[in-house]
């Protein structure tokens, strides 16, 4: 017990950093985040499972092919169509990252296993130069 008292502060400081160091992963939420280029290996090599979850005018300007459209605020009224993909890494995206953190909160709270973030968006994926289909 002498130890305890005689380096309190030092223990303190201790489990302070560890909190610190934690506090990112935490903070981040549901789904890593993954860059465009990981994000078309997740698609080919893991068949991943792309949602979109913008409006309908964003999407019809451009989407990441065979992306499933929902809409942010229409997720969690239509999450059934989604129940089949819940042991598939599934990539969810939005317009620059914000709307697709919450989704996969979403989705992470509804059991789904492997959820990952396009970090960046349609814009990281649009500044990779990688294709969109539009319509």
């Amino acid at each position: 017990m002498d130890f305890f008292a005689n380096n309190a502060l030092w223990i303190g400081l201790a489990i302070g950093s560890g909190v610190m160091l934690l506090l990112p992963t935490i903070k981040r939420g549901a789904g890593a985040s993954v860059s465009a280029s990981e994000a078309v290996i997740l698609i080919n090599r893991a068949h991943a499972v792309v949602l979109d979850v913008r409006d309908d005018a964003e999407f019809a300007a451009g989407h990441i092919a065979d992306a499933k459209h929902i809409p942010l605020a229409q997720l969690p009224d239509r999450l059934k169509e989604l129940t089949r993909f819940k042991d598939k890494p599934v990539l969810v995206y939005c317009e620059s990252g914000a709307r697709s953190a919450k989704a996969a909160a979403i989705l992470a709270k509804n059991e789904f296993k492997q959820v990952q973030q396009l970090q960046g968006g349609i814009k990281a994926w649009q500044d990779a130069k990688l294709p969109l289909v539009k319509g």
